[in-house]
């Protein structure tokens, strides 16, 4: 069995992240189009000033994280047959993971909007903890210890996208 070139590993992280990208990007704007249409319910009027403040970094967050998901495609058309797929490569990496940031933080933000509408604020406030770091665990922290287990593994020589200065 040959190895891959440079260039058919390019091409791989690349696809590998398209569908990545292609489940954050369901998600997200399932949650955006939610948030936008939320304003216009007949209960929105009854929300707190803080609702509202918490409504608004939700809405913002997922439009941030829309952005920086969707913003690989615009990149690869300015970019199309140019032979650059290492810097697009790079560039969708880290749109990627800023636009998971960005959800992480729209989505929080709506479990404290609905659980503050629903519930006393304390409890909200607890169950909203308690989903971002239910979050943090699936997101960030098992992602990094798993980067340590099994070395050996003939399949995980390059699961990871492209890693440039510790990007």
């Amino acid at each position: 069995m040959s190895k891959e070139s440079e260039k058919q590993r390019w091409q791989r992280n690349f696809a590998d992240l398209l569908q990545e990208l292609r489940v954050a990007q369901t998600g997200v704007q399932i949650l955006f189009a939610f948030l936008l249409t939320l304003p216009f319910s007949n209960g929105f009027t009854r929300t707190s000033e803080f609702q509202r403040d918490v409504y608004i970094l939700a809405l913002l967050s997922a439009a941030a994280a829309t952005a920086m998901i969707i913003s690989p495609v615009a990149f690869h058309r300015a970019l199309f047959r140019q032979g650059r797929k290492p810097e697009l490569v790079r560039f969708a990496h880290r749109m990627a993971t800023g636009g998971l940031a960005f959800m992480l933080v729209a989505m929080v933000s709506a479990v404290l909007l609905i659980a503050d509408f629903v519930l006393d604020t304390g409890i909200a406030v607890v169950l909203t903890v308690v989903t971002g770091l239910w979050f943090l665990t699936f997101w960030v922290i098992l992602p990094f210890v798993r980067r340590s287990w099994g070395e050996d593994d003939i399949d995980d020589d390059d699961d990871d996208p492209v890693v440039i200065n510790g990007d």
